[in-house]
């Protein structure tokens, strides 16, 4: 499957987990004060001596690393916490063996806030594999914040001194909204899975990084969104029920998409899975709560009404929707 990817111009090598990345104060951290420096960051100022001699200093030796002896690093389900991985009773195809090694397979998709990347985690010598997407938020240097004025209002950190570096989009300020987006969505994918929405299982989060369920084939080609299909490729009536289900549980847990389109939802062998969810309103909260869920059945509704839906159909979900979220 590695070769199907080898010679894209997008393929980029996961650093190997045992790739050391102390001492490295690189331009991102340039403005951050060390007296207040968050010590969860603390690593990259160890002190790093991999000098590869002996103890008597007679012979050189290879440096000794802990990657994997094939793929791109070992498996990093160990390294998040228990409120980092995916919520329980877990799919039977979420491999968490430590033996487990990650192999990069080639970029699925581009955006401006992150990307994502085809990923296999397999134990090496056994049947025992899965594909996952690995949504990356981008950083500092190479992220569009367009959407973070209104996703931070309201919002604060425990440090303060870091609130003030995410209002100023300081380099660090920048690396702690990327890693806030990151928690968002995740947060929202396992609240959403455990509703019944049909969104792709969270499997894990580590920093900037969400593993999650691949929607697609074997092969590792991604189910193509709602917007690529033709019409004769879509059943329109059974697509509608399904996104009207998943919406109005949605609905009865207090939110909406926000953002919802046919560009970020996936079809599957006919099943309807919706994506980029990290700005989820709260209806209730908000007050234009209202506002953002007829948005999302209108923006979507369009695609289905140029393929035949009534266009009354599109007015009966939003009321609907409305009455599910307690709005009316």
């Amino acid at each position: 499957m590695r070769e199907r990817f080898a010679d894209s111009d997008s393929f980029s090598r996961i650093r190997p987990k045992g790739a050391s990345r102390r001492g490295r104060r690189d331009e991102r951290f340039d403005d951050v004060e060390p007296e207040w420096f968050p010590t969860e960051f603390s690593e990259y100022f160890a002190d790093t001596d991999a000098s590869g001699f002996e103890d008597d200093g007679s012979a050189f030796t290879a440096p000794v690393t802990d990657g994997p002896p094939t793929g791109d690093r070992w498996s990093t389900w160990d390294q998040s916490t228990p409120t980092e991985k995916g919520p329980e009773p877990r799919p039977d195809w979420v491999v968490t063996e430590l033996a487990a090694v990650d192999t990069e397979l080639g970029i699925v998709k581009t955006g401006k806030e992150a990307d994502v990347f085809l990923l296999e985690r397999g134990v090496p010598g056994t049947e025992r594999r899965t594909l996952l997407a690995a949504k990356r938020y981008r950083d500092a240097q190479h992220r569009m914040f367009h959407r973070d004025s209104g996703y931070l209002e309201g919002r604060q950190h425990k440090e303060s001194r870091i609130t003030r570096a995410m209002a100023k989009r300081t380099s660090f300020g920048k690396e702690a909204i990327a890693g806030q987006w990151a928690a968002a969505e995740f947060g929202a994918l396992c609240r959403l899975w455990s509703a019944g929405v049909a969104v792709p299982y969270p499997v894990q989060i580590l920093g900037t990084e969400i593993l999650m369920e691949f929607v697609g084939d074997g092969t590792g080609a991604a189910a193509p969104r709602l917007a690529q299909l033709r019409t004769e490729e879509a059943d329109v009536e059974d697509l509608w029920e399904q996104l009207g289900r998943s919406l109005s549980v949605l609905a009865r847990e207090g939110y909406a998409h926000g953002d919802l389109s046919a560009y970020n939802i996936l079809v599957q062998d006919g099943r309807l899975v919706i994506i980029d969810v990290p700005q989820i309103v709260d209806v209730i909260a908000n007050p234009r709560g209202r506002s953002f869920l007829e948005r999302d059945v209108r923006n979507v509704g369009a695609w289905f009404v140029s393929r035949g839906l009534p266009e009354a159909r599109v007015g009966e979900l939003v009321d609907l929707l409305a009455f599910d979220a307690r709005l009316d």
